[in-house]
């Protein structure tokens, strides 16, 4: 969606949204799943209503108990290749 402005002596200018766009609802097997997140992002997202994008792409504004849910596969896959620390103390 976008808006366009027209100013006095400036031209036009055009401001884009850049919101997802999350009304079309029901997206498919994504919503009957846990996903991985950044948990800082997770936090954020829930208290203001910003969307938050998943490891496997999955962008929505978090709101149901995730406990309820299996892992989605697609995550678990690419979580599993991800480096993980030694765990060490620097």
């Amino acid at each position: 969606m976008s808006e366009t402005e027209v100013l006095p002596d400036q031209g036009t200018r055009v401001r884009e949204d850049t919101r997802p766009d999350l009304s079309h609802g029901d997206d498919g097997d994504h919503d009957r799943f846990k996903h991985y997140v950044d948990k800082k992002k997770l936090v954020d997202s829930m208290v203001t209503g910003t969307p938050i994008v998943a490891i496997c792409g999955k962008v929505w504004v978090p709101s149901r108990d995730p406990d309820r849910y299996p892992i989605c596969p697609a995550c678990a896959e690419i979580y599993e290749h991800i480096p993980q620390g030694d765990g060490g103390e620097d």
